[in-house]
């Protein structure tokens, strides 16, 4: 009752001869073989060749040195939104100083009732005041490129020269401006390298701020500065407690405090004509003048520069540096060359942080922009395809009605599949389509009773085909080569149909430019929560998707699980091909290149088991994308050829499935560093609005299929731990293929879904139902 053939193939019963077959395509080599008829006609087209033995199935480690760059990488990430969130601090003068409301000490009422420069190196707090008909005029919260150069221009003209109490943020950021301060004769001051409000920071803090800012000058200038400027500070009589202390500790530093005697508040823009009247002192007396070079709009500030110098040269003035103004040696110290480069490495990465933080903003604004476009686009495209196909019409005309019922051969590739594969063959064999059926299931090695099992159900149309292990493409090949009929349909081992999905299928491929159609997947095990994200999954970017794919002629998958072919189409392109682990992608790729439609049949429902574990879902989902991959650079070509296929399909896969799943992970790295760090709402607002935008499609496409939209709770949770699954298995593909890793095939074990708990060969129990249609 057997036969084995020369490719180790065991069939039971032994199949009868097709009509059109070659005799000898099928060799026997034992004498228990079955021999064809003499008489049998011209032979059929080739089959394609089997592939050699356990292609995919070579034990190679999967690469992992990956996981290290990458946790390497988003540790470069994550420092440079820190250091970048840390310069964003810098706001300049914003606010009036404190009112000095607190309880006085001794030493605090000296120093309020002195000059504004103060040294609290000494046991007693000493100041000093500028002498008569001297001023200095100070500017804070720069460099900016705007601004300062234009007051650089302004005390040029007039031969003067001034101290710049620079924020060191943007020393790192416009090194050359801080240079130019400094070739032009003028004094530099530190003024904090974020702007803190060094009263409100704890000691750690106020050190490092004055120790970065050091660090940035002498990385752009190769000096150091003895000055020093609190942020938010002003005259000697507003200086409150808190404030009193952080002057101390910066004394304590090594640092001459300078405030000032004229506070010009042009921060807050009040007019040219007031700033100029609050720089000029009174009486012939000297005064340091607090100006800024930046922190919002000095367009004032600049003109007031130019018409102040004016009227003191007028009056007999001098506008000097504050050490040249007290006949002090100048404030600058030359830095050593350990700080030029630690200072030069710190501003080279503020500045790459800062381009990095402001290309990747626009990058993922970039990304959510084209997220939400592609939601848009494909939900009108799903209502066109559904309007179109339930109207009766096609984008390129109606399928003719077959004139009759033509024969059909379901190919079931096998591999340790006892746990449902009677729950399948017994959904094909109950099948309402009226035409000549014939069943075969191609055991691809198993180790298990799958093939035993398939061969006890007894039906006469279901033949059992025995082979040693090759992979999929192998058993797929054997079907195509076995089968009797030119209209065939793949379903796996794991998946039942309904009563009417060959006859939907088949419906299609009467339009002779059909070459394959694709059916409707569903979730059958949805019961727990990977499950339920597995099915919203299958049915808003899977089915949602196809009505897409049809309409633009750049399908990218007919799916294992459920797909209808011509066979004379398959054997032009030489078989399943096995040079990828997705080989249902790479056969529709060949197909669409070929010049055959595919199309989606919706009516065509396929349940099938999807995995029930996360470890499961994991190697599934990397076989698949890597499979993808593996497709794409196969038919890269495809983008160079004259129809549109390649474009829209490799650049669709290209951008959604590949580039963007990469940009994932920095999405949530800045999602977590703005919810911990700075203001969550916004960071809320944009998830909750993408996941509206995602329920709204989902419903629709539940909606579409006859599901019930009670399914779309699990979405809001899908983005904590589905989605994550889902990038670091595109991250963990790509690290494969860029390496030339050859990635074994991976096996999900099965839990018999459809099937009966008993191993026995009894019958199976049959868990279908077919969803309400939509109204």
């Amino acid at each position: 009752m057997s036969g084995l053939s020369d490719q180790g193939r065991q069939v039971w019963p032994p199949p009868p001869v097709p009509a059109w077959q070659d005799p000898g395509s099928v060799r026997q080599r034992d004498e228990t073989s079955r021999t064809p008829p003499a008489s049998a006609p011209p032979p059929a087209p080739p089959a394609p060749p089997a592939p050699p033995v356990q292609r995919f199935r070579a034990k190679q480690a999967d690469p992992s040195g990956h996981w290290f760059l990458l946790a390497v990488g988003l540790l470069l990430a994550a420092c440079a939104l820190v250091l970048n969130g840390y310069v964003t601090n810098v706001v300049g003068e914003t606010r009036a100083a404190p009112p000095a409301t607190d309880r006085p000490s001794p030493e605090l009422e000296k120093v309020r009732a002195g000059g504004p420069v103060l040294n609290l190196t000494g046991n007693e707090p000493a100041s000093a005041r500028l002498p008569g008909r001297t001023v200095a005029l100070t500017f804070d919260d720069g460099p900016d490129p705007a601004w300062t150069p234009q007051v650089l221009d302004a005390l040029r003209k007039h031969g003067a020269t001034a101290t710049f109490f620079t924020v060191g943020s943007k020393v790192a950021k416009y090194p050359e401006l801080a240079r130019r301060i400094v070739n032009e004769g003028h004094e530099l001051g530190n003024h904090t390298y974020a702007h803190a409000e060094l009263a409100a920071v704890p000691g750690w803090r106020l050190r490092l701020e004055l120790s970065l800012t050091q660090k940035a000058l002498a990385g752009a200038t190769g000096l150091h500065t003895t000055l020093a400027r609190p942020p938010y500070s002003s005259t000697p009589a507003a200086i409150t407690g808190p404030e009193w202390e952080s002057m101390k500790a910066l004394a304590a530093e090594g640092y001459l405090i300078t405030l000032t005697d004229l506070d010009t508040k042009d921060w807050g823009n009040p007019g040219t004509r007031k700033i100029v009247t609050s720089s000029l002192p009174d009486k012939g007396r000297g005064a340091i003048v607090m100006m800024h070079d930046s922190g919002g709009d000095r367009r004032q500030t600049v003109e007031a520069v130019d018409l102040v110098l004016k009227e003191v040269a007028d009056r007999g003035y001098r506008a000097v540096t504050v050490t040249k103004a007290l006949g002090m040696p100048s404030a600058h110290r030359q830095s050593d060359e350990l700080d030029q480069f630690v200072g030069s490495t710190l501003n080279v990465a503020q500045r790459a942080s800062g381009l990095f933080t402001d290309v990747l903003s626009w990058v993922l604004f970039a990304a959510g922009a084209l997220t939400l476009a592609r939601l848009v686009f494909f939900a009108v495209l799903a209502w066109l395809h559904a309007r179109r196909t339930r109207g009766g019409k096609r984008r390129k005309g109606r399928a003719p009605a077959w004139p009759e019922p033509p024969p059909v051969t379901v190919i079931v590739p096998a591999y340790n599949e006892e746990a449902g594969i009677q729950a399948t063959v017994r959904s094909l064999v109950d099948t309402t389509y009226p035409g000549e059926l014939e069943v075969l299931v191609v055991d691809d090695g198993s180790t298990d009773r799958t093939a035993e099992l398939a061969a006890a159900l007894g039906f006469a149309n279901v033949r059992v085909i025995r082979q040693r292990n090759g992979g999929k493409p192998a058993a797929l090949n054997t079907g195509i080569a076995q089968a009797r009929h030119e209209l065939l349909v793949m379903v796996d081992g794991d998946t039942v149909f309904e009563p009417v999905t060959i006859g939907q299928l088949i419906r299609q491929l009467a339009d002779p430019s059909v070459g394959a159609v694709s059916g409707n997947t569903k979730v059958g095990n949805r019961r727990g929560m990977i499950g339920r994200w597995q099915h919203m999954e299958y049915v808003i970017g899977f089915n949602l998707d196809r009505r897409a794919f049809e309409l633009l002629d750049c399908m990218a998958t007919v799916p294992g699980a459920i797909g209808a072919f011509r066979r004379s189409a398959l054997v032009a392109l030489g078989g399943v091909s096995v040079d990828t682990l997705a080989e249902d992608t790479d056969l529709t790729m060949a197909l669409c290149r070929a010049g055959w439609r595919v199309v989606y049949e919706e009516k065509a429902l396929a349940w099938t088991e999807a995995p029930t574990s996360l470890g499961q879902l994991w190697k599934q989902r990397y076989r698949w994308c890597y499979g993808t991959l593996q497709a794409m650079w196969k038919h890269r070509r495809a983008v160079l050829e004259r129809g549109p296929f390649g474009r829209r399909c490799l650049g669709y896969l290209t951008l959604f499935q590949v580039l963007l799943p990469l940009l994932a992970p920095v999405v949530d790295l800045m999602a977590i560093y703005s919810t911990a760090l700075g203001d969550p709402l916004p960071v809320v607002a944009v998830w909750a609005g993408f996941v509206a935008a995602q329920a709204l499609t989902g419903w629709y496409a539940l909606r579409l299929d006859g599901e019930r939209v009670s399914a779309l709770w699990v979405l809001p949770l899908q983005q904590f731990v589905y989605r994550q699954l889902m990038y670091l298995v595109v991250i963990q593909s790509v690290a494969t293929a860029v390496l030339g890793v050859r990635l074994r095939w991976h096996t999900v074990r099965r839990e018999g879904t459809f099937g009966g708990p008993d191993q026995r060969g009894e019958p199976a129990r049959e868990h279908r139902r077919t969803p309400e249609p939509a109204r």
